[in-house]
């Protein structure tokens, strides 16, 4: 599971909790590597994020680390649950480029971090499934120099891109957004 804020790690845990027959998760990220370090035996240190190019997982402080570690029952648990990767910018660029090569699937990076978890931690005896979160259009500025090809962006996108932007400023107070919801 590509992950940043670990949402999607947790509702899977979850679901898992409830009989979905998974074995185990894997917890793939970019630099911002605290879970998969927890996971390794590290204590667990929330810190500043830094950017990369899969930025919707540029958390250093995930907030859903508490529901997985109340999932799992206890740190040793979690530890026996997941299993923890990340990988470079540098890294999340070949894996884009092996699985189009390859496969001729075009990943977004963070599509690539959870293709890249799977290829390498996965046993040979194993079926697994990556998650791949966005589509490849909105992240066109790394994909296509990646990649060296145009990424098709399906209709509906390129519908809404078409349409003017808008936005209205409200005053930062409960019930100004209040009153603008419910005029």
């Amino acid at each position: 599971v590509p992950s940043g804020n670990f949402g999607n790690l947790a509702a899977g845990m979850l679901m898992k909790k409830m009989g979905l027959p998974i074995g185990k998760f894997i917890a793939a990220t970019n630099n911002n590597s605290v879970v998969p370090e927890f996971l390794e035996g590290k204590n667990y240190e929330p810190r500043s994020s830094v950017a990369t190019i899969s930025n919707a997982m540029d958390v250093g402080s995930p907030s859903n680390f508490v529901r997985m570690l109340e999932l799992a029952g206890s740190q040793e648990a979690l530890r026996e649950q997941l299993l923890g990767i990340s990988f470079t910018d540098d890294e999340t660029k070949n894996l884009m480029r092996e699985a189009y090569s390859n496969y001729k699937y075009i990943c977004d990076p963070h599509g690539a971090i959870g293709y890249g978890a799977l290829k390498q931690m996965l046993n040979k005896s194993e079926k697994g499934i990556f998650l791949e979160t966005a589509h490849p259009a909105k992240f066109h500025d790394i994909v296509e120099p990646t990649l060296n090809t145009k990424v098709q962006i399906p209709e509906g996108l390129a519908d809404c891109l078409k349409k003017k932007k808008e936005s209205i400023i409200l005053p930062a107070t409960e019930e100004a957004l209040k009153d603008y919801l419910m005029a």
